[in-house]
């Protein structure tokens, strides 16, 4: 009788080969997807492409002008090379004191970019990993693919002879090949030597103390920096003084007036005696509102916004609209960065405005807001409606249009429908012209309208049955105002307080942060309530 066969030594370890392959598929497959990940996004004022790159540099090309180089921050040797798009050829034909006059029109737009390049940082980071991903994906779909393919061309024989002729050097192999294919990714995803400067730059020391210390400049470039570049980020450092001087100004007008309304906590008449129809809830009941409206890219506020909502501790922001200035893709770092503004836990709602659009409104959304389209959204109790506005103004395009098919009047009629026909009842109208919420006012069918778009307050005034009020502008400037830099006029927010009982506001407070930094916050003052019921008596003898 024959001995049983011993199992062949290493078939009980037959798992670690194929777990290793996995390993080897699975990291190949994730540093092509990253090394290769590539959005369009914005730089500033520009439509621009993102590469990620592995040698451990960022570097801003800017076609004729040159690039702008500083080390990353990324881990590894991972770097980024952004190409900036629409840059003019042209001035290579200028001068060099004629080179920056040429991009004047785009300074102020990269003075708010720079004064908050958070917003595209994260939008850029979260577009790469998003593409990094579906690449690593399809490049392990191909790899397993490729794998079985093998398999299936070669044949089961094939494969054992294989197998047998392999198997004391299978360990190696496997190795060898991992170490080959990751290194050989690595390197084929790096730049060429004809896309990398052939000088060593120095460092510009224009931009010491700024988000870009470090910087190296080459080309046309460099000239410009060198010669003009001072007053670029004199320019810059005036701005960030400004606004953290002005934050500093809301936060102690904010605490002041915190003891004030400790010590008499009974919201102020509007000017006339208002009549309640009961007494509001307890404090911790109500429902704090932050109403910020026509912020036209302004980045500057958006600190002083986050100091409003954390000091009224509020649980909801609404932007009445037009938070850009002309409803660009290039435009998506103001709303990312605005509704970065906003602190975890509190809801951030907005009604488009006439700048904005279609695809800012979408990457509002994307970064957290929730965007108004004709429906009733609920927050807290209240019940709120509104949508886009009717219509779009295009800065050095032709001015104001219909944007869609609809007319400003038929949205009106819309929405007054919708809130009639609400069982539940509409509380708050949001929209951003205060002419489209007309309708529902004069049916009665919201307690209340808010908007903005004429960038001047107007109430809280009692319209019918309901309360209209119209925000002033929370970037500081009147119609045709520039709202880049420092602050032109005065900018306002608005504190509400809404009662969940009642289903009314309560009272508001303004707060206003004026061109020389300082800041003021109003007593609360009494929200109009309901009119009150008309009783007839007996006719007189």
């Amino acid at each position: 009788m024959s001995e049983p066969r011993s199992p062949e030594p290493g078939v009980e370890r037959r798992w670690w080969p194929r777990a290793l392959v996995v390993v080897a598929a699975v990291l190949v497959a994730l540093t092509f997807g990253v090394t290769t990940a590539s959005v369009e996004s914005s730089l500033g004022p520009h439509e621009a492409r993102y590469d990620v790159t592995t040698d451990d540099t960022v570097t801003i090309d800017l076609g004729p002008l040159g690039t702008l180089e500083i080390d990353s921050p990324l881990p590894l040797t991972l770097g980024v090379r952004v190409t900036v798009q629409e840059i003019p050829a042209s001035v290579t034909e200028l001068t060099p004191a004629r080179t920056l006059a040429a991009l004047s029109g785009d300074l102020q737009s990269y003075l708010q970019f720079f004064s908050g390049p958070q917003g595209t940082i994260q939008d850029v980071a979260r577009a790469l990993g998003v593409d990094a991903l579906g690449r690593t994906a399809l490049a392990l779909a191909v790899l397993v693919g490729g794998w079985y393919l093998a398999r299936l061309l070669v044949g089961a024989a094939r494969r054992a002879e294989l197998h047998d002729r392999l198997r004391p050097h299978l360990r190696s192999a496997v190795v060898g090949v991992v170490v080959v294919a990751l290194v050989g990714t690595v390197v084929t995803s790096s730049l060429g030597r004809r896309d990398r400067p052939s000088v060593s730059q120095r460092a510009s020391s224009v931009f010491d103390g700024t988000h870009l210390e470090g910087a190296r400049v080459t080309g046309r470039l460099g000239g410009v920096i060198d010669t003009y570049g001072g007053q670029v980020v004199a320019e810059l450092r005036k701005n960030e003084k400004f606004y953290a001087e002005a934050n500093a100004s809301v936060q102690a007008a904010w605490d002041e007036r915190e003891e004030l309304l400790a010590a008499d906590p009974e919201p102020s008449p509007t000017g006339s005696p208002e009549p309640r129809a009961s007494a509001p809830a307890d404090d911790e009941d109500l429902v704090t509102v932050v109403v910020v409206s026509d912020l036209h890219c302004n980045v500057g506020m958006a600190p002083l916004i986050r100091t409003v909502v954390e000091s009224s501790e509020a649980d909801l922001v609404l932007d009445a609209g037009d938070t850009t200035i002309n409803g660009t893709s290039v435009e998506q770092y103001c709303v990312t960065t605005f509704a970065r503004a906003v602190p975890d836990g509190v809801q951030l709602v907005t009604s488009p405005g006439n700048h904005d659009s279609a695809e800012t409104s979408k990457n509002y959304a994307r970064a957290g807001a929730t965007v108004l389209d004709g429906a009733v959204v609920e927050v807290d109790g209240l019940r709120i409606l509104g949508d886009s506005d009717p219509n779009e103004t295009r800065v050095g395009a032709g001015g104001t249009a219909q944007a869609g098919k609809e007319t400003a009047s038929e949205e009106a009629q819309r929405l007054a429908e919708v809130a009639c026909d609400d069982p539940d009842g509409v509380d708050l109208l949001l929209i951003h012209t205060p002419a489209v919420g007309q309708q529902t006012l004069d049916d009665g069918c919201a307690a209340a309208q808010i908007s903005g778009h004429l960038h001047r307050r107007y109430g809280p005034e009692r319209v019918g049955r309901s309360v209209r009020y119209i925000s002033s502008s929370t970037a500081g400037a009147t119609l045709g105002q520039a709202t880049v830099g420092p602050l032109n006029g005065v900018a306002e927010m608005t504190v509400l307080r809404w009662d969940p009982d009642t289903r009314r506001f309560v009272d508001y407070q303004l707060v206003q942060v004026h061109p020389d930094t300082t800041a003021t916050v109003s007593p609360r003052l009494q929200w109009p309530g309901p009119l009150a019921p008309q009783v007839v008596g007996p006719s007189p003898v």
